[in-house]
């Protein structure tokens, strides 16, 4: 009997002897698990016995123990907890990037601006004074991103419980020539939720309430500070879902999912924000309230404006409130998981997947093997499948009738396993499954991250080729003589991952420390790979301090004269850092 390890629980199927025909296995499996009936008992991390089960015709030798393993947390230890040593300590922005300057237009932070702030904000906890007493552990979360990579110098940081605060925040930096950067669950990959010098937080964490649903329309609308896991438990209790789901939804923000247009794992079902959002309420860097929370999905009356603020990075203002249309959440969800050969051979299971899961197909994300052995060895758990593959792939299923989809999904694999597309694969049987074969997706940043640090390039690329950069750089970095097994070697992989619906990889290069000869050998030679093949070095992370001055190997200097311009209109001082399309250059 082979054991399959979701990473909850081992599906127990029969072993086949032989030579034998994939579909049939699947075939048998499926039977299998149909006999098994309630005999798998799921006991947190107790291992428990299948009895015997003569009336199924189960010898004794059939029976196994069902062994139990922890999914992938949704809380784990910090990733310091396994980092190395290079990585545990955050370099300061302005040590690692000299080159970067502090503009001399913008005043420092005085006492006296700290007691203007606290008249706003009223209540001690709303805000975190690094200028007349030290606080420098309290500021520290504030001042270093995700990856540890960023690290500002900032003494202030604001909460503001409501729009109108944030306005007078904002008017009163403008008079003053402070600069700010906004910021909400921190969880950004490329250092635009930091501050570089002493730029001012306003963290958005206190304004997170739901201001209201339409059960009938399906219409949110809610505060930029509520996190996207706990807006959409709320939207559950209710038949709806959050059109957006991310690996960091337990932390991050919609304000912030809103800023960065981030798209998340079921962009293929739901579409982009820039679809699902009908309306925003923002605060322009002079303080004025742009309230545009219409709750329309048609308002044809002049430009619409508030797609501006979508994907802007709080460059032109700070989101305050969104509108969204929330769809009704699906009844019955199946989720596999399945290893393949080769890209090629994922590239045909999309295909398939696409024409005969069509209208319940709401998720396909790639994994490449590297990507699975750093989850594997950072959780401890065991993998799903008992053979290691080159690719991996998860695919999702949701609609309205739990019969109905099964039988879709159980076709397609027996059409893309009897069409030896697919080698070996997995369903999970409930929900406990599902969220154990998601883990080993949602838990690759986590992984790569909790081995030290990474250089991470989100990016869209034609799928043909969506793979090859991973390819390329791994050559790159042997070449180099950047990357090996011992510690000498800054790089520790280069891992493939992504969302096959969008043609959207995640190029990870992972280090046991941060290196200049590293970032060196990749930049700017990933985004150059990039532009020869008509790609965006930028497909849902933002641009931040990271990107900035590559934006020209994705956009003519046209559009990037048109952004220009409108960041002049609604900033004209450059108030909101950053990144600031001033800066914006070929990286040369």
């Amino acid at each position: 009997m082979e054991s399959y390890a979701t990473g909850a629980t081992q599906l127990l199927l029969p072993r086949m002897s032989g030579k034998h025909d994939k579909a049939e296995e699947l075939r048998n499996r499926r039977a299998w698990h149909r006999r098994l009936g309630s005999g798998v008992h799921f006991k947190g991390a107790q291992s428990v016995h299948l009895e015997h089960q003569t009336k199924n015709g189960l010898s004794v030798e059939d029976c196994a123990y069902a062994e139990s393993y922890q999914a992938f947390p949704t809380t784990t230890a910090a990733p310091e907890a396994k980092a190395q040593e290079g990585t545990k300590i955050i370099k300061f922005t302005t040590d690692s990037y000299p080159e970067i300057k502090r503009d001399s237009r913008f005043a420092e932070i005085t006492p006296e601006h700290v007691e203007y702030f606290k008249g706003i904000l009223g209540k001690e906890s709303a805000l975190i004074d690094g200028v007349t007493k030290d606080a420098t552990d309290d500021m520290e979360p504030f001042n270093a991103d995700w990856m540890r990579k960023y690290r500002g110098h900032t003494k202030l940081v604001l909460k503001p419980g409501s729009t109108e605060e944030v306005s007078k925040i904002l008017k009163y930096c403008n008079d003053n020539m402070l600069a700010v950067v906004p910021q909400g669950g921190n969880t950004g990959l490329v250092g635009g939720s930091v501050p570089v010098f002493d730029e001012i937080v306003i963290q958005m964490g206190r304004m997170n309430a739901i201001r209201s649903f339409d059960e009938v329309s399906g219409t949110l609308v809610a505060d930029a500070g509520c996190i996207l896991e706990t807006t959409d438990r709320y939207l559950a209790d209710r038949g709806h879902i959050f059109p957006l789901d991310l690996g960091a939804k337990g932390s991050c923000h919609i304000g912030g999912n809103l800023a960065t247009n981030a798209g998340g794992l079921r962009l293929l079902r739901y579409g982009s924000l820039h679809g699902t959002v009908l309306g925003v309420e923002a605060v322009l860097p002079d303080g004025t309230i742009v309230d545009e929370l219409s709750k329309l999905r048609k308002n044809n009356t002049g430009y619409d404006l508030k797609q501006l603020f979508i994907g802007a990075e709080g460059t032109i203002g700070i989101i305050t409130g969104v509108a969204i249309q929330c769809p009704q959440r699906s009844k019955a969800v199946n989720v596999a998981f399945f290893g393949l050969e080769s890209f090629e051979k994922v590239q045909k299971a999309f295909i398939e997947a696409k024409g005969q899961l069509g209208e319940i197909l709401s998720a396909f994300e790639l994994m490449d093997r590297n990507s699975q052995r750093m989850v594997k060895e950072y959780t401890n758990n065991k993998s799903p499948l008992e053979d290691e593959h080159p690719f991996y792939c998860l695919i999702e299923t949701s609609g309205s009738n739990s019969e109905h989809d099964t039988e879709k999904l159980e076709k397609f694999l027996e059409d893309v396993m009897e069409k030896e597309i697919v080698l070996d694969g997995v369903v999970a049987q409930d929900e406990t499954q599902i969220k154990a074969l998601w883990s080993w997706r949602e838990g690759v940043p986590e992984a790569i991250g909790g081995f030290g640090g990474a250089y991470k390039y989100d990016v869209s690329i034609p799928l043909a080729e969506m793979y090859t950069l991973v390819e390329d750089t791994r050559v790159r970095m042997e070449e180099a003589g950047l990357i090996g097994d011992s510690d000498s070697h800054p790089v520790k992989d280069v891992v493939g991952y992504g969302h096959m619906g969008d043609s959207n990889l995640h190029l990870n290069v992972s280090v046991r420390r941060y290196d200049k000869a590293v970032e060196k050998a990749l930049e700017p030679w990933v985004y150059e790979w990039i532009e020869k093949r008509s790609g965006s070095i930028s497909a849902e992370h933002g641009l931040g301090l990271a990107k900035k001055k590559y934006i020209g190997y994705s956009r003519s200097e046209t559009m990037i004269g048109l952004m220009k311009q409108v960041k002049n209109l609604y900033d004209p001082v450059s108030l909101s850092l950053p990144p600031d399309p001033e800066d914006f250059t070929n990286g040369e």
